[in-house]
């Protein structure tokens, strides 16, 4: 196996296994995937109040903002991966960002219909808007990185 299907195996091996974290982190039943967000809440809370001690916060409404932007983050990550996935495997333009993109909010998809079948969850079409809102910036994020990288090196 040469070195070009090598790194193309490894990306999408990356991708693959963050796809599995979600998958992971969605099989969660409910009281389970709550207590993991309070956690980073509540480390988050101590945080600020270390920082700005005056700060006062509704732990319960802020709690579901740590838990969408999860969704948002974990998509964005996701969106990267397969760009760059992508690019190792020669799709160019805007095919790239379109597969990119299609797999991204299938995936999400996928993802919020998996959570009919965990107890205490459900699907959500707002997640799946978030993640794809993750994904799409993600996408972006490489696109703009990318295009950086390329002046420099032109340039050089």
């Amino acid at each position: 196996m040469n070195k070009k299907r090598i790194i193309i195996l490894i990306s999408w091996t990356v991708v693959f296994l963050w796809m599995a974290l979600i998958f992971n982190l969605s099989s969660q039943v409910a009281d389970e995937s709550n207590k993991l967000s309070k956690g980073v809440t509540k480390i988050i809370v101590k945080t600020v109040a270390k920082v700005a001690p005056e700060t006062d916060f509704d732990i319960s409404k802020f709690n579901h903002i740590v838990r969408k932007n999860a969704h948002f983050f974990a998509y964005l990550i996701l969106g990267v991966l397969v760009m760059y996935a992508m690019r190792r495997s020669d799709r160019k333009g805007i095919r790239r960002v379109v597969l990119t993109l299609l797999i991204c909010v299938l995936y999400a998809i996928s993802d919020e219909v998996h959570q009919l079948f965990v107890p205490g969850r459900g699907p959500g079409v707002k997640d799946v808007f978030i993640d794809s809102a993750g994904a799409s910036v993600g996408i972006c994020m490489y696109r703009m990185i990318s295009r950086i990288k390329n002046k420099v090196m032109t340039s050089r």
